[in-house]
């Protein structure tokens, strides 16, 4: 049996906003709890972060209406301070975050590997929804 490789999806964006700031809101779990969602029904009620190589994280996510949730989690295998974020998910999936400080704003890149349960479409969507409401919080904030 052949085991095929797993479909990397792309999301980015650019941040209006330093580097340091885009680092800091992504990584620690006060502000991870108040940008890492989907869509407006859903939200982040916990996250516990521990940025190092072989360090964990877990994001618990959940409707609002507490009709559904799960944990979010992985263990870090790249950790370069303002440049670059990898982790492997429970599931074995692997995730790679490039910033790129551009004088001001920071471009962020995600790129993940597919699941096989939902379209790759709708995966990119939600994906690409989270990095958005990064981007807004980050900005707002």
């Amino acid at each position: 049996m052949e085991i095929s490789e797993p479909t990397k999806v792309t999301v980015q964006a650019v941040i209006e906003a330093p580097i340091e700031k885009v680092w800091r809101y992504w990584t620690e779990p006060e502000h991870i709890t108040k940008w890492n969602q989907a869509s407006e029904d859903w939200h982040a009620p916990r996250a516990e972060n521990d940025l190092r190589v072989g360090g964990t994280f877990l994001t618990r996510m959940e409707a609002k209406d507490g009709s559904m949730g799960f944990d979010f989690g992985g263990v870090y295998d790249v950790v370069k301070e303002h440049e670059q974020i990898g982790y492997t998910i429970g599931d074995g999936r692997r995730v790679d975050i490039a910033f790129a400080d551009q004088g001001g704003t920071t471009k962020v890149v995600q790129t993940f590997d597919a699941e096989t349960a939902n379209p790759v479409e709708m995966q990119q969507a939600g994906w690409q929804a989270i990095l958005n409401h990064f981007k807004a919080y980050t900005e707002q904030n």
